[in-house]
């Protein structure tokens, strides 16, 4: 697994609620039998079609989680290595990612990066 995954750790982190995945999949909620957080990957058992595997780079909470290391970011130097992870980890699993929910992380990137820089210069103005 990549860095960016063994930071996030999401089989331990990641709260997935049956309506979170019925929304993902479009389907009803009473079409899940039960969800599996699996080290790697989520296994949904379906009463349609049996079994299906989700990626949890796919899920809204993968994307949550990263804005939540982003915001955790205390200098730009860790902002920068964060964000080398999360380009490694697009650049391995380039299917699996999303483009809007990607370009809505870059946009709180560079909001958070302006605002580090700001406080930069506050503290040089001292």
């Amino acid at each position: 697994m990549t860095t960016l995954f063994n930071r996030l750790k999401p089989a331990h982190n990641f709260h997935i609620s049956v309506s979170d995945i019925a929304q993902f999949l479009n389907i009803p909620e009473h079409y899940i039998v039960r969800v599996e957080c699996w080290a790697y990957i989520v296994f949904v058992h379906r009463r349609d079609v049996g079994g299906q595997f989700i990626s949890y780079r796919k899920l809204q909470q993968w994307f949550n989680a990263i804005a939540c290391q982003i915001q955790k970011c205390s200098t730009r130097q860790q902002l920068n290595q964060l964000w080398l992870q999360v380009l490694k980890d697009r650049r391995k699993h380039y299917k699996q990612y999303d483009q809007d929910c990607l370009q809505w992380l870059r946009e709180f990137r560079l909001a958070h990066w302006e605002k580090l820089r700001q406080c930069s210069m506050l503290i040089v103005d001292w």
